[in-house]
């Protein structure tokens, strides 16, 4: 399907072209067919010749309803743009003309309405001259009448060929549904339409509307129920979940996560007037409109601070409407998410860098270089692309060379931490994090290279020894159980050795000692010595045969007994024997 929209000064016939084309009457309300004055929009649609399926937004021509034109113009790729013969160019001409204009409407064919009234020649020629100065560029013209019917077959041709040369739609995409009506339907529930952009939807389908999600219970495209409507498509949805009272125009049925909703944007404008920027103008996209207030920053760029948030991507084309001087501007997302500008000059800086921001994958690139970490979902939520050199660590993005950048910087963390604590193995991951100023722990072993290692929650030197002294005490214990692998120091021996608690937790982690309980210190690989002799006793074993066959003491027998349970090495039975596993 494709989907148009007209436009054009009040009374020039863009809603009787619209029957003529259709067979529809694209007037909703009775007061508009009774004054023969369309207030809101109108929506009509009609198979062509060549079977494709044309849908056509009908917009009011009337000044004092230009918002719901822009509401109608907004979601739409092409313009049927409407001007009568025996009035020719007139004040909304110029305003809807405008506006496309400023949306960078490319695709529009011209109708000249009411041949049947004026010869349609000097009209033709006069508004092709002045469309061929805009986005639109040299359009065809057709002169037409719905009263008689002249021009029609000629105006659905020049639509055939319009139509053909628009670039195709991203079925794939995410869905942002501009909402331009939400009603109920009695035994059926909430129902909005809106013009599908991009992507598809389906029954079953879940997005988030207002905040809150909600369910397509149900599909209609042009009248009819269908299963799935892909981009571009005029839709109904049938939604669970949300009131018809809670939603308005201009609200957006969203994908899940793939937009981000923004109350201060970056723009440039697509042309800088030659007069005062409105201080407050009115935003339009899609069919939201919402007021705010703008900063110029210098040239063509404006920061936006939106009265009210909207979901807004890198590339998004916005309107800005200064109702008291009745014109329009188009203006181009830059920015969702812009840096704070305190510094004396920083406004003059930012704007250089939003001109000079390129597109695609290289503006990609200097967006995550100015951000350095950025999570992934967010990236592409504000519509960017994810550069090539980017380092991705779970939900983490990291600008190119910046993990290598920070691997680099770990060491002299690592030695700063030990040369004050010589105890401890390396600075917990928590205290790397806050050295480099990375937003997240987890992203620590993604910046940690050998012969570095992370080490229960630690970043540790697999070489590292510890201080002189304390090594020489440690190299003494496991000299005597090497002798004797049960005969554990005691207290008293340790501290005379200078192995007091910390020196002893150092052991421990530099993995020299093995903690077995409290105060009994043994030697790596004592497990195994201690299952094989207890593998020589007969099976189930009392805690004094063990204590037996290790030839120890009490003290040592009980604490490495039960920390042979927690280890999985014997099993302790009901009458407090125990057996190997």
């Amino acid at each position: 399907m494709d989907v148009i929209a007209t436009a054009g000064h009040v009374d020039h016939g863009k809603s009787a072209l619209v029957r003529a084309l259709t067979g529809m009457e694209p007037d909703r309300w009775a007061e508009e067919r009774r004054r023969g004055l369309t207030i809101d929009l109108g929506f009509a649609w009609t198979t062509l010749p060549s079977g494709r399926r044309l849908a056509v937004v009908d917009v009011p021509g009337h000044e004092r309803f230009v918002g719901n034109m822009l509401a109608g113009v907004g979601s739409v790729p092409a313009a049927l743009v409407v001007v009568a013969a025996d009035d020719g160019w007139s004040a909304q001409t110029a305003e809807h003309v405008g506006v496309l204009d400023a949306l960078g409407v490319r695709h529009a064919v011209l109708a000249v309405t009411k041949t049947d009234l004026a010869d349609p020649a000097p009209v033709l020629a006069d508004v092709r001259e002045r469309l061929a100065a805009t986005s639109m560029g040299e359009v065809t013209g057709i002169a037409v009448s719905a009263v008689t019917g002249q021009g029609v077959p000629e105006l659905t041709a020049a639509l055939e060929h319009l139509l053909g040369g628009l670039p195709a739609p991203d079925p794939g995409g995410p869905v942002r549904l501009w909402i331009d009506r939400a009603f109920t339907i009695k035994g059926a529930g909430t129902v909005v339409t809106g013009t599908l952009a991009a992507g598809a939807v389906a029954a079953g389908d879940r997005f988030v509307l207002g905040g809150r999600e909600v369910t397509v219970r149900g599909v209609q495209s042009l009248g009819e129920p269908v299963e799935r409507a892909e981009a571009t498509a005029r839709v109904a949805l049938n939604l669970r979940g949300v009131a018809v009272e809670e939603l308005a125009r201009g609200d957006a049925l969203l994908t899940p996560g793939a937009f981000r909703l923004t109350d201060v944007v970056d723009v440039t404008l697509t042309a800088v007037p030659d007069d005062r920027l409105p201080a407050g103008p009115v935003v339009h996209v899609g069919s939201a409109t919402v007021g705010a207030r703008l900063r110029p920053l210098d040239g063509a760029a404006v920061r936006l601070r939106l009265a009210s948030p909207l979901p807004l991507r890198i590339g998004d084309r916005l309107l800005l409407r200064d109702p008291g001087a009745r014109r329009v501007l188009g203006a181009d997302v830059r920015d969702v998410d812009p840096p704070e500008l305190r510094r004396r000059g920083a406004a003059r800086r930012r704007a250089a860098e939003l001109v000079a921001q390129p597109d695609g994958a290289d503006g990609a690139s200097a967006a995550l270089a100015r951000r350095r970490i950025v999570r992934a979902a967010d990236f592409a939520a504000m519509g960017w692309p994810v550069p090539a050199g980017a380092t991705r660590h779970g939900p983490w993005l990291l600008a190119a060379g910046l993990a290598d950048e920070l691997a680099a910087r770990v060491p002299e963390i690592v030695t700063r931490y030990r040369r004050l604590r010589p105890l401890e193995p390396g600075p917990p991951a928590e205290v790397v994090r806050r050295a480099l100023d990375v937003p997240d722990a987890e992203l620590v072993p993604a910046l940690v290279r050998e012969p570095l290692v992370l080490r229960e929650g630690r970043v540790v030197d697999g070489a590292a020894e510890l201080p002189a002294e304390v090594q020489r005490a440690v190299d003494a214990v496991r000299a005597r159980l090497t002798a004797d692998p049960f005969a554990a120091p005691e207290a008293p021996e340790l501290v005379a050795a200078g192995l007091g608690s910390r020196e002893l937790a150092a052991a421990v982690r530099s993995g020299q000692l093995v903690r077995v309980g409290e105060g009994v210190y043994l030697a790596p690989g004592v497990e195994a010595v201690a299952r094989e002799r207890l593998a020589a006793v007969p099976q189930p074993f009392t805690l004094s045969q063990a204590r037996q066959a290790w030839g120890t003491s009490r003290r040592v027998a009980v604490p490495l007994m039960e920390w042979l349970d927690g280890r999985g090495v014997t099993q302790r039975l009901p009458d407090n024997t125990r057996r190997l596993r």
